[in-house]
């Protein structure tokens, strides 16, 4: 259900608002496709996405939306789980542009900010006082203050400093009505009426509201008594954009508490452990967390392992602290108290530390992971943040497992058990046809339970869409009826955030993916772990946000062109809105239309996202299956012709000798390099990696590596996996056979990498194989969406290399991205070839290799002495993505190096960099961390860079020459440096 509107008066006030502000209007097809939801399960396109640089801008957009009748919703980060932050008229993100942080005053500890300033970043600024903003929500890296002010966030440390309600000084607003005022005026002299509504309804408001800390559902109406001190500014925090526009608000803050320590503490299960809550609460911790074991089992598989826990099937993790005017040296005692009193023996308490950040890293990773259930399927919001007051907890935990085990639900529960709130996102079956009865039916009955014990719908995250239609079972008619008596006096024609809170849209209406429709197989990838569904896949994505947060600080790679352009259709976030209007047809039709082309047109393919988004959202999988669906037939891009063949062209210029010299020379000369990089699609600023004078394999015939000759190839298998005929005696002999596989990148173009690995594999005392037949991944052909003919070759390198996995012989890759084909994308392009699972587990980076417990380098003495050196790395996105570059990390350290890892890609991503109308993008983000990184880098370092790509990037954007791990490792301290010295 949508709000109808007149599109004259839509594309009046479209013009007017253009004409008039500094920022910028969108009313484009793609806009529209990325503000069509949030992080909630609803799907409500804009008429149009208004961007305002200042204050002025929005009093303008304000007057002309309500001059012409177009609705109005407030947006920042767009992480609302519960719908509030979509509408059918305008939307405006403050985010963008109006993000300043104004003021920062240390003794009155406050700071003023616009609604578009990220939580983190006032943090890391405040930090510089000694001071924060108490409420922490799990968002706060990307939720910007106007959300957590519409939502009243609270997050963990609200135990200790309250809501956004209770941290909200003033704010400066904008009514319905176009009034513009600030809380900081008597309530007497802003809205008589609405202090005469209040003092007819007192014992009402009295009776009603603030009855536990997380009654957050409906307007916090207990802030305007007489004995509250009629606070407009804490009740308008909760209310959604339902009643005003905020301007500018001013926070109080607090400073940090002192000497932290963790308190874990196990129980039989969750239930119980939220039965202890009260007595722990007697202590005063800051922070009181609740998981279960389900959550902790999730981590694990997601991450391969977590600290170890005290024993139990649920945990409570608790943040004991010294506040202001509270002594630091009595924490420890204080710890050992609240622990004593526990009721359980199961007790871990640490010090702020590795081992503690290690054990609260549970606690984080959980809540990301919560999108998926415990096995692996799509979980939803819609009932993730309910509370109730924490002596109910125990109780309503154990009521709330049986009402999901009823529907045969199942979800991860974690939550704020010292408020009383608890997170679930639920695997409501919306793919099925009876998904949305299913949905209805269990929401309304969670609703009654919830009453029950005297709770409320939200507990932080509000009503939105998904709760203020269940109100009614919360609320009496009378408290409704007072609701709507609010909102007339601030917003009497409903232009304000219509649809939530008064006068609710079907909390059932309007939901995304049952609207969403099966898209067919088309002979791409098989999209194996989404049930085999491109429609399931495309709906990971919850919209939470995390590809938004500038992660890199902390080691994550998502999202570099986000980074790089701050504009909401270059994250992946935006570009799954896009692709998953494909699956609605109504806005997008086909993967075919301009607006996904140009969603998909700055994705680096880097692969980050499969494994830093809590989701497992592969955005290079669907752009690559996107280009195979689109191009089926007709004439393709020129890059994706010559970049796409790369390996072919390059495999021809270097097949007679002198050719590769002649092309290298050619393409040094201006007119024809740019005359050959406009027909191919290249930037003419980009310059033609060389072509390699003699080809890897003809080197190493010289170089004693074992010849596999063309008698030995086993056929292709049917029922079972053949070993290798020629390896069966040889390996009775004990011999230590490692297949190298050398790419067509390391073929062909840079050769030294595998130069060194066969050089250094020698020297630790394997027997080194190359393969009887060129092998080639296809990995170009996949970039660029030509899977068919990325099976042919992935099936032609299966036929040459699994008999040797088979055998036991381990695989070495040389290039990352190469390698991770056969770890990753080869799975689902052909799932069901066995010969794909026993080549992908056989198949090794070349640190993997050395530190494997069966095939590695089994005298640690034989590893290079790298000690005093600098190591400046840059890990591939591939390798980082897919393999991990942890092994690299501790093998260097290992070996003595001083390691410093460089964070997010390169920029260059294959064919990305190269292509025209990428290069500017490509340079910045080169420039968020690899190039300042090669710029300050000790002129004595080594830049260490597995991907051809990136040591492309690095020589052409900052003249550093960098070296593959094997030529680290086989040269040593005799290595050559970046800057040649």
């Amino acid at each position: 259900m949508q709000q109808q509107l007149d599109p004259k008066l839509v594309e009046q006030a479209i013009e007017e608002i253009s004409e008039l502000i500094s920022g910028t209007v969108d009313s484009s097809t793609l806009t529209q496709a990325q503000y069509a939801t949030d992080a909630s399960n609803y799907r409500v396109p804009p008429a149009f996405v208004v961007f305002p640089q200042m204050r002025e801008d929005v009093l303008s957009i304000l007057r002309i939306c309500r001059k012409y009748r177009v609705p109005i919703t407030s947006r920042g980060g767009g992480t609302s789980v519960a719908g509030n932050s979509i509408g059918t008229g305008a939307i405006i993100d403050f985010s963008r542009y109006m993000n300043r942080i104004l003021e920062i005053d240390p003794e009155t500890r406050t700071a003023l900010v616009e609604p578009g300033v990220v939580m983190s970043e006032l943090q890391k600024e405040a930090a510089r006082f000694g001071l924060r903003f108490g409420p922490d929500p799990s968002t706060q890296n990307r939720a910007t203050f106007g959300g957590m002010i519409g939502n009243n966030a609270c997050g963990p440390h609200a135990v200790a400093w309250g809501r956004t309600a209770d941290n909200v000084v003033e704010l400066e607003c904008v009514d319905g009505q176009g009034h513009i005022f600030s809380t900081a005026q008597p309530l007497a002299e802003t809205y008589p009426s609405l202090q005469a509504l209040i003092g007819q309804n007192l014992a009402k408001v009295r009776t009603t509201f603030g009855t536990f800390s997380r009654q957050v559902s409906g307007y916090s109406l207990e802030h305007l008594l007489p004995e509250n001190g009629e606070n407009l500014a804490r009740m308008i925090v909760g209310s959604e954009g339902t009643l005003v526009t905020v301007l500018r608000a001013r926070l109080r803050l607090v400073p940090i508490a002192e000497a932290p320590m963790l308190v874990v503490l196990g129980y039989p299960d969750m239930p119980t452990a939220a039965d202890h809550v009260p007595v722990i609460l007697r202590h005063k911790p800051l922070a009181i967390e609740g998981i279960d074991a389900e959550l902790v089992n999730v981590v694990r598989r997601a991450k391969g392992s977590v600290p170890e826990l005290p024993p139990g099937g649920g945990w409570l993790f608790i943040e004991v602290g010294a506040q202001e005017g509270e002594d630091a040296t009595d924490v420890p005692a204080r710890a050992q108290a609240l622990a004593d009193d526990a009721g359980t023996d199961a007790v871990v308490i640490l010090p702020a530390g590795p081992k503690a950040t290690e054990l609260w890293r549970i606690r984080a990773d959980g809540a990301g992971l919560g999108g998926r259930t415990p096995h692996d399927t799509q979980a939803w919001p819609g009932w993730e943040d309910s509370a109730v007051p924490p002596e109910h907890l125990g109780e309503y935990l154990r009521e709330f497992q049986n009402l999901m085990n009823d529907f045969q639900l199942s979800g991860l529960m974690y939550g704020h058990f010292g408020d009383g709130c608890v997170h679930v996102r639920i695997d409501f079956p919306f793919q099925d046809t009876t998904g949305e009865q299913v949905f209805h039916d269990f929401m309304c009955q969670a609703a009654d339970l919830v009453a029950r014990y005297g709770g409320s719908l939200s507990g932080e995250h509000g009503d939105g869409r998904a709760r203020s239609d269940l109100l009614n079972h919360m609320y009496d008619d009378a408290t409704l009826e007072l609701f709507g008596q609010v909102k007339d006096i601030f917003d009497p024609r409903n232009t304000l955030n219509p649809g939530v809170l008064v006068e609710p849209v079907p909390f059932d209406a309007d939901l995304r993916r049952p609207s969403a429709h099966e898209i067919d197989f088309a002979g791409g990838f098989h999209f194996h772990d989404d049930g085999g569904s491109l429609t399931n896949a495309l709906h990971r994505c919850t919209g939470v946000g995390n590809c938004r947060a500038d992660r890199s600080a902390a080691g994550f790679f998502m999202c570099p062109s986000y980074l790089a352009t701050r504009d909401e259709k270059d994250v992946t976030r935006g570009r799954m809105r896009v692709l998953q209007e494909v699956t609605n047809g109504s806005l997008i039709k086909g993967f075919a239309d301009s607006a996904v082309s140009e969603a998909l047109d700055l994705c680096l393919a880097c692969k980050a996202c499969s494994s830093d988004c809590p989701t497992g959202v592969d955005m290079a999988r669907y752009r690559s299956e996107t280009f195979f669906r689109k191009y089926r037939g007709k004439i393709r891009p020129r890059t994706h012709y010559f970049l796409g063949n790369l390996p072919v062209l390059a495999r021809i210029v270097t097949a007679v000798p002198g050719m590769a010299t002649v092309a290298n020379g050619l393409l040094k000369v201006p007119f024809l390099k740019n005359l050959a990089f406009s027909v191919a699609g290249i930037d003419s600023r980009r310059d033609m990696p060389g072509f390699a004078s003699t080809r890897l394999s003809k080197m190493l015939e010289k170089s004693g590596v074992k010849d596999i000759g063309e008698g030995t190839v086993v056929p292709p298998f049917l029922a079972g996996l053949e070993r290798h005929p020629s390896l069966n005696e040889a390996n009775k002999h004990g011999e230590k056979y490692i297949m190298l596989w050398a790419d067509s990148f390391s073929e062909t173009l840079d050769t030294r990498g595998a130069q060194a690995m066969v050089k250094l594999l020698q020297r630790l005392g394997y027997t080194v194989l190359i393969p009887p037949h060129d092998a080639c991944c296809g990995l170009t052909w996949i970039t660029t969406g030509q899977l068919d003919v990325a099976k042919k070759k992935l099936s032609a390198l299966l036929e040459v290399l699994a008999p040797f996995a088979a055998s036991g012989i381990p695989i070495v890759g040389v290039e990352p991205s190469c390698t991770a084909v056969l770890r990753d994308d080869a799975r689902d392009l052909l799932p069901e070839d066995k010969r794909v699972e026993v080549l992908a587990t056989m198949t090794f980076t070349l640190a993997e290799l050395l530190s494997h417990p069966q095939f590695g380098v089994e005298d640690q003495n034989l590893l290079p002495d790298l000690s005093g050196l600098t190591v400046v790395a840059q890990p591939h996105c591939h390798h980082y993505s897919v393999m991990g570059w942890n092994t690299d990390e501790q093998l260097l350290r290992t070996c003595g190096a001083q390691v410093t890892v460089l964070s997010g890609c390169c920029g260059l991503a294959g064919n990305f960099g190269m292509e025209k109308g990428h290069y500017e993008v490509s340079v910045q983000v080169a420039e968020n961390s690899l190039l300042p990184a090669l710029r300050n880098a000790d002129p004595d370092a080594v830049f260490l860079a597995d991907g051809f790509s990136c040591r492309t990037q690095a020589k052409q954007l900052g003249a550093a020459d960098g070296v593959h791990l094997a030529e680290l490792l086989l040269n040593e301290k005799d290595v050559r440096r970046s800057k040649q010295r």
